[in-house]
């Protein structure tokens, strides 16, 4: 990844890596940069059975590089449930556990690698090599290549067992990646502490309901709804149906000609994913995971006419957490249908004929709005 102008020592990312030394397991280091430095979560998930894992809140309070013996505060998190641990939980519950209360860090990076260590106030010590991830290259997943036409697609789909595959369309064959890593920021935790707040203040002016974040339920049903307008979050939009996701991979010209390649259709096998892996229904605060959360659809009339199912990670590069889970259960669960672009007013024809418009799939003004506009102002395209 290129520096930027205002990144200029390229420390902004998810970086993620095996460390030695006391502690065996993940590290995970979140930094999202800041007009005057950096600052963010690094996380040790112990890889030791019943033992908390470990947070730790990152300042670096300037540009210059030099990040050696940065004073950390460090917390506690569950070894099985992604929540924080309090002094009273770990003296009830850990009383066999020499915890750390703070620690001493120190960073460097070159190119993609960060060497990373740790020294706590009870002696223990890590050091860890992390990569950055690779999010933003081109995607590596396998190409159902003989399904290659709107009309194979359509054979393909229908011969799909119901329910059981989630599809996804996107206008562009990039990496699969959640709306809220797709900007700079990485560091969920402070996005829990400080959007999330605003924007249920916000949005709560504009809802009938009150949705109460407090309510595991509800916490959920409100990030889709966020999801569903368009804010950033850690969710990813799928459908059962495989007709939708092609919608949504068609929908928009976004100024292409037909010379255009391919649009893409991701179909994942989420009852096998589901089957081999446990959900974690967490935004932060957990191991590194994917999961698949079906949210009640609380002041979100779109969710049901696109058939939705959302899932949500903590992850910046889904797709390869997702490959190398393949690698290790000898299964695959993620592969990719791209589709010609120039079959863009065909395919739309024939959705529309199927019930599947933006009129249909977005109720409401700016759905009913949208779908004039392609049927009276863009009818050839």
């Amino acid at each position: 990844m290129a520096k930027s102008v205002t990144d200029p020592l390229g420390i902004q990312g998810q970086w993620i890596g095996n460390p030695q030394g006391t502690n065996a397991g993940r590290v995970v280091v979140d930094l999202d940069e800041l007009e005057e430095g950096y600052a963010g979560h690094a996380y040790l998930f112990d890889a030791a059975p019943g033992v908390p894992h470990v947070a730790a809140r990152i300042e670096l309070g300037n540009k210059s590089g030099a990040y050696q013996n940065v004073a950390a505060q460090v917390f506690a998190l569950h070894p099985q449930f992604p929540v924080m641990l309090s002094a009273l939980d770990l003296a009830r519950d850990f009383s066999n556990v020499s915890f750390p209360q703070s620690a001493q860090i120190s960073l460097s990076i070159d190119g993609n690698i960060m060497q990373a260590s740790w020294v706590s106030n009870i002696g223990t010590q890590v050091h860890a090599e992390l990569r950055r991830s690779q999010a933003g290259a081109a995607s590596q997943l396998r190409v159902i290549s003989d399904v290659n036409s709107w009309e194979k697609f359509k054979e393909f789909a229908l011969d799909r067992t119901p329910r059981r595959f989630v599809f996804r369309g996107q206008d562009k064959p990039y990496r699969l990646r959640a709306s809220f890593h797709r900007t700079r920021r990485k560091d969920l935790i402070t996005y829990l502490r400080h959007d999330i707040p605003s924007a249920h203040h916000t949005l709560s002016a504009q809802t009938r309901h009150l949705f109460n974040l407090g309510n595991n339920v509800e916490n959920a049903a409100f990030f889709n709804l966020l999801q569903h307008h368009a804010y950033p979050t850690p969710l990813l939009d799928w459908t059962y149906s495989p007709f939708v996701a092609a919608f949504f991979a068609y929908r928009f010209r976004r100024n292409r000609t037909v010379s255009d390649d391919t649009v893409r259709i991701l179909m994942l096998d989420k009852i096998g994913w589901e089957q081999q892996f446990e959900p974690v229904a967490a935004i932060a605060f957990g191991r590194p995971h994917f999961s698949m959360v079906e949210p009640l659809s609380i002041e979100n009339p779109r969710a049901l006419p696109q058939q939705s199912v959302s899932s949500v990670t903590n992850l910046d590069d889904v797709e390869t957490f997702i490959q190398n889970q393949e690698i290790s259960t000898e299964r695959e669960f993620l592969s990719a249908i791209d589709l010609p672009f120039a079959s863009r007013r065909k395919v739309m024809q024939e959705l529309s004929a199927m019930g599947i418009t933006a009129g249909s799939l977005f109720p409401g003004l700016d759905g009913a709005c949208e779908e004039l506009r392609g049927r009276f102002f863009h009818p050839f395209d």
